[in-house]
């Protein structure tokens, strides 16, 4: 993954890979809250402030919620489940479109972090601790929406629990929103600066495989000498794996997209653009950075 540690296969358990992210991204969630890159206080106080992330899905979102009063609040009255929220800064801005949210994240560092910025900004958000293929009867309730955006299923093993899980979330009529790197980009070897060049698998692990690095170094600035538990362990997941979880969970495809920017510098040649990163020529348009999909429960 990394010059530091490169990215080589482990054989592991899911809770035991499960265990070292948690305590990965406890301690990535104190750099990053007091990171620039997510300017927490910038965000509490300006109540009309929704984060880039949700920007950006809001305008992928917006055409398939025809019904909302008001286009500016797509999720308006809406019941809103939030998976993977890591500091909740996404989950706020979702409250700030209008729905009533309950965030979920297996990191109680992240969650801790995250129910104090609802607070200061005066949001009522509901959090819950679990693994996101263990989320539903945890979390007790179901849903008009569930949304997850962005990073997120390269820390999930099994992509047909992850999808039972958004269908379980889900009332029938309830919309699934996902968006997240493209699987191709996932394959792709981000030590080489001069060219777009294959490096990893593409196609999923057997079972009891993931991928492990080890390395201080995460996608904001900050003091990352705080990062201290350092092992990382994720899967790939091809395009053909994530539409047939869905599909097999019983949800109806609505909308899929494939985008050239994303939100962090995933390769190093990669250029800023407008507040997020994209490939320069001829390789931006040759190479899909992101994926995003649209889907009901039936």
């Amino acid at each position: 993954m990394t010059e530091l540690d490169p990215l080589t296969e482990a054989t592991i358990s899911p809770a035991d890979a499960y265990a070292a992210n948690r305590a990965n991204w406890d301690d990535r969630a104190r750099v990053h809250a007091a990171s620039r890159a997510y300017d927490l206080d910038g965000l509490v106080s300006d109540p009309s402030r929704i984060s880039p992330v949700i920007a950006e899905d809001l305008e992928l979102l917006r055409p398939h919620r025809p019904t909302a009063a008001d286009p500016d609040l797509p999720l308006a009255g809406l019941d809103v489940c939030h998976l993977q929220c890591h500091i909740g800064t996404d989950t706020l801005s979702l409250a700030r479109l209008g729905g009533h949210l309950t965030g979920v994240d297996l990191s109680p560092q992240s969650l801790a972090i995250a129910r104090d910025v609802a607070a200061r900004a005066g949001v009522d958000i509901r959090y819950v601790e679990a693994e996101v293929t263990a989320a539903a009867p945890v979390v007790g309730a179901t849903f008009d929406h569930v949304h997850t955006s962005i990073g997120t299923i390269c820390w999930v093993q099994d992509l047909s629990a992850w999808a039972r899980t958004v269908a379980d979330l889900l009332r029938p009529g309830g919309t699934f929103f996902f968006r997240d790197q493209h699987p191709i980009l996932a394959s792709l070897d981000d030590t080489v600066s001069d060219a777009v060049v294959p490096g990893y698998r593409y196609f999923a692990m057997p079972p009891g495989q993931a991928w492990t690095y080890a390395d201080g170094i995460t996608y904001t600035d900050g003091d990352t000498a705080q990062i201290r538990a350092r092992r990382n362990y994720e899967w790939p997941h091809p395009l053909a794996e994530i539409l047939q979880a869905l599909l097999g969970a019983g949800l109806e495809l609505v909308a899929l997209g494939e985008h050239d920017r994303l939100p962090w510098q995933a390769l190093p040649m990669m250029v800023e653009e407008d507040g997020g990163y994209v490939l320069p020529a001829p390789w931006r348009e040759r190479v899909p950075l992101a994926l995003s999909l649209v889907a009901r429960k039936r």
